[in-house]
């Protein structure tokens, strides 16, 4: 069970964030200065903030008020998401080399 939460956590923000950016790019483009790398990267190492922060951008304000508690949010889970992936190599690292 808790594979299964650690996996959807991992690769949901990405296929999400994957789905709008092939889909509906004009948001993505917009949000992110309309460069490439920037989302590729927000892609790979900040999937739930670049997600937060691009549904939470507005075309003439850019993100005001909840969204940044939003974008926020999504920092917290993007660091749970990475901390979780650390605590499972550990636990699998000690859980192999027979010590508890």
């Amino acid at each position: 069970m808790c594979c299964a939460a650690l996996v959807l956590g991992f690769l949901g923000p990405r296929l999400a964030f994957l789905w709008i950016w092939i889909f509906n790019v004009k948001p993505v483009e917009a949000a992110m200065g309309g460069t490439f790398w920037a989302p590729l990267l927000g892609l790979i190492f900040l999937p739930w903030t670049s997600l937060m922060y691009v549904i939470c951008w507005v075309p003439n304000g850019g993100v005001s008020g909840f969204g940044w508690f939003l974008v926020a949010l999504g920092f917290i889970f993007d660091l749970a998401t990475w901390s979780g992936r650390l605590a499972q190599s550990r636990y699998q690292g000690s859980a192999t080399s027979g010590t508890a």
